[in-house]
């Protein structure tokens, strides 16, 4: 992800995330509380945040629960900001590159997993759901943010998101206590931003490119998904 102040500016002031949280992902400033709250950490646990992107969401509930956190992402350029934002915070932290159904982590080496909006770029999703529940030790909780759609048959949504449900994938991977919430509020703070990033002059920043692009395709399929999160215990 290119350096661009003016769609972090954006996506921030939607999200409501303060000015040193670098986001890749779309979970609100009220959305990381429930999140934080769902993973149940106590100080010393360790937090595997997978599919880390800039380690924004990751860092942020370390800090605010006393937990060790190692974050993954396949993405190296991101693994690089990742471990550079921690520096500038002054957070100690782990960032590798790793693939969702390949951790490098040992079996029971997390106390919590988190996962925001990504868990549906796996190829192979039962995989990745397995390998959630291998790194976790025992008792500990997963949480998982993304899309669903009410009708998988409907071509008009991407087919990765089509093939989403987090709990289907979460019970058949062995998890217990599963649940599945709707999060209308996330949702509408997500339709203001696409809304502005839709409207927008991206000029030739290919960040603001990108993001301008991206907010066009969602809001023609936003009333096709539902925003949701998944939680559950190993």
């Amino acid at each position: 992800m290119p350096a661009s102040p003016v769609k972090d500016e954006i996506q921030q002031r939607h999200l409501g995330l303060p000015a040193y949280l670098l986001s890749t992902s779309l979970l609100t400033w009220a959305g990381i509380a429930e999140v934080t709250e769902a993973l149940r950490l106590s100080p010393g646990g360790t937090l595997l945040d997978l599919a880390c992107g800039r380690g924004g969401y990751g860092l942020e509930i370390a800090a605010r629960t006393g937990a060790r956190l190692v974050g993954a992402d396949f993405s190296a350029e991101a693994v690089r900001q990742a471990r550079r934002q921690a520096g500038r915070l002054g957070r100690t932290a782990g960032f590798a590159v790793a693939d969702l159904a390949a951790t490098g982590l040992g079996p029971g080496a997390a106390d919590a997993v988190l996962c925001v909006d990504a868990i549906q770029f796996a190829p192979e999703p039962e995989a990745a759901y397995r390998e959630l529940r291998r790194v976790l030790a025992p008792g500990g909780r997963v949480v998982l943010t993304c899309w669903e759609t009410p009708d998988p048959g409907d071509d008009r949504v991407p087919a990765r998101l089509r093939r989403v449900s987090l709990g289907s994938g979460l019970a058949a991977a062995g998890f217990s206590d599963v649940e599945v919430s709707e999060r209308p509020g996330w949702r509408d703070a997500e339709r203001s931003m696409w809304t502005e990033a839709a409207a927008l002059d991206p000029g030739n920043d290919p960040a603001l490119q990108s993001f301008h692009a991206e907010g066009v395709r969602s809001l023609e399929t936003f009333a096709l998904l539902r925003r949701v999160m998944a939680t559950a215990s190993a």
